[in-house]
């Protein structure tokens, strides 16, 4: 399809996974951290992109977070948060995204003495600018905030507090990121129970560098109506013979669950890559078992995860998944009303949503 098919970019797209502090653009960084005194790697923005990626490409998701350290440095005041995150949407909407939710953990911006709140609001304050801009140059973009909770750190109930405090000024949802291996869900049960009892939506890393039990988890004491990543789901399928009339599986319990109850997978392809989240089955595109996921009828969506470590937008993810799999603009549409549907949205605006990029790509 990259040869020659249709622009990917100009297509109406759905971001549901995408963290604020790894959607920096360099140039910015530069900047902002000479301008709190923060010592960086590069001081050139094009030296600077590249050390991330390659920082990034390390196999480890340990390794790969370490790089945060830098950009959630340039994050912990005001006017940093509402520059980011003005910026984040516009290069969201530059690369066709119609809606968005950003993800991000508030306790990480709090080194230069802002609130929990305060940091919600900063960041707020820079979506809105940002869709003021989008829709200055005429365009039309809307954005939800994912208020995420650090999975190894305690403050997950107040996380979830901050987040239902804020559901009227930009919240939508709620998430917890991090180290996934050791931390399971069920560490933050009092902060599940209380979104629950709020009727407040979450989304739950699971499956990326752990396996089916940190799914059970998300899904049993976290209430999950996404999976972040999910990936490693995968290993509760059973491939029992390939032929030329195609692939025969058998699901397990956990899986068949998934599967059924059309839990969004919020997958990353490039990121599941540098982190060794699908090392089980390979180290190449080729490999991941995204395409067993769709075939198989899971609701699965393509997502960047941090555009700035993996040097990548979705359009390129979708491109990059397109010369893997022979994927069309029908399999492309399926991931972005999937995505739709697993928005953290009303039904009817979920419904306005599908609608809106039906009508997108029937235009491409």
């Amino acid at each position: 399809m990259a040869g020659g098919g249709p622009n990917i970019t100009a297509l109406p797209k759905v971001s549901l996974h995408d963290h604020l502090d790894g959607g920096l653009r360099p140039q910015t960084i530069v900047e902002l951290a000479d301008a709190v005194g923060l010592e960086l790697p590069e001081t050139d923005s094009d030296a600077l992109g590249q050390w991330f990626e390659e920082q990034s490409n390390s196999g480890s998701l340990v390794e790969y977070l370490k790089t945060f350290d830098i950009t959630t440095g340039v994050m912990q005041t005001s006017d940093g948060l509402v520059r980011v995150a003005r910026e984040f949407v516009q290069d969201l909407a530059d690369d066709g995204v119609i809606y968005g939710e950003i993800r991000w953990a508030p306790e990480q911006h709090l080194t230069r003495g802002l609130s929990l709140d305060e940091t919600v609001e900063a960041v707020q304050e820079g979506i809105e600018a940002g869709i003021a801009d989008v829709a200055a140059q005429g365009g039309s973009i809307r954005i939800g905030q994912l208020v995420s909770a650090m999975r190894h750190a305690d403050r997950a109930l107040e996380i979830a507090e901050l987040a239902v405090r804020h559901r009227g000024n930009g919240v939508v949802g709620f998430d917890i990121a991090g180290p996934e291996a050791g931390f399971a869900p069920s560490r933050h049960r009092a902060a599940f129970d209380y979104l629950a009892s709020k009727f407040f939506p979450a989304t739950v890393h699971a499956g990326e560098a752990d396996g089916l039990q940190s799914i059970t988890s998300a899904l049993i004491d976290g209430r999950a109506l996404r999976l972040g990543h999910g990936v490693r789901l995968a290993e509760d399928i059973q491939v029992e013979r390939e032929d030329d009339e195609g692939t025969y599986v058998t699901l397990g319990a956990l899986s068949q669950w998934v599967k059924d109850r059309e839990i969004v997978l919020e997958t990353s392809p490039s990121s599941n890559l540098q982190t060794g989240a699908i090392e089980a089955w390979g180290d190449d595109i080729l490999d991941h078992p995204f395409d067993l996921l769709y075939q198989l009828g899971f609701r699965v969506t393509v997502n960047t995860d941090n555009r700035l470590m993996s040097g990548t937008s979705l359009s390129r993810e979708l491109a990059i998944l397109s010369d893997a799999f022979g994927y069309d603009l029908v399999d492309l549409e399926t991931f972005q009303l999937n995505a739709a549907a697993g928005a953290f949205l009303p039904l009817e605006d979920r419904e306005d949503l599908a609608d809106a990029i039906s009508a997108g790509f029937e235009q491409a």
